[in-house]
């Protein structure tokens, strides 16, 4: 039962940091338009994939998985 625990308080830290994270987003306004994330518009379409911000939140959350596995 300690490794069910485990994985729920966990779970729960990762969602108390997630809601943060949501809560604090509207003061990482450089989030999202970071050099190399593509922005293609067209007549009536735009296509946005934010690749540079996608990089950089999977390099955050792999250090913290890291770190806390340690």
């Amino acid at each position: 039962m300690e490794g069910v625990a485990r994985l729920l308080v966990f779970t729960g830290l990762v969602l108390v940091a997630i809601g943060a994270l949501l809560y604090a987003s509207g003061r990482f306004t450089w989030l999202g338009h970071l050099p190399g994330d593509i922005t293609i518009r067209r007549d009536g379409f735009t296509l946005y994939f934010p690749l540079a911000t996608c990089v950089l939140i999977s390099m955050v959350i792999s250090l913290l998985l890291y770190l806390f596995r340690r």
